[in-house]
């Protein structure tokens, strides 16, 4: 049953990183004429599958078989990186101009590519689970 219930739990939180990168972000900028808001509404977002994909890491590590989650615990770590380390980058650029030389738009690219990678872990996770 647990495992049932995790593997649905798996599925959905690929779906929903996915989701948001390709759907819901760029919509929330076409349909919000403030780009603020629309960026601080992004970034709740974004936080809130950083928290759910430590909770699915952490219930993975209590489960039969945590050996077989390699790629699920490698997006989890990828999006706190970018959630307690490249987010205060981009913060701290967007106010101050730079940080450690770069701009908020470079720290933006570095965080997308960070967030894509954990995107293709999760697919790479998926495709190769067997869900019999």
């Amino acid at each position: 049953m647990i495992r049932s219930f995790f593997r649905v739990l798996l599925v959905l939180w690929a779906g929903s990183l996915w989701s948001l990168a390709m759907w819901v972000a760029p919509t929330l900028f076409y349909a919000q004429s403030d780009r603020h808001v629309a960026g601080v509404l992004a970034t709740r977002l974004f936080s809130i599958q950083t928290y759910l994909g430590l909770a699915v890491a952490v219930l993975a590590l209590l489960l039969p078989g945590r050996g077989s989650f390699l790629w699920g615990y490698a997006a989890a770590a990828l999006l706190a990186v970018n959630e307690w380390g490249v987010k205060r980058a981009m913060t701290v650029a967007h106010a101050k101009g730079a940080v450690a030389g770069l701009g908020f738009g470079a720290w933006h690219g570095v965080s997308a590519v960070l967030y894509l990678a954990a995107c293709v872990m999760m697919l790479s996770l998926i495709w190769k689970q067997d869900f019999r």
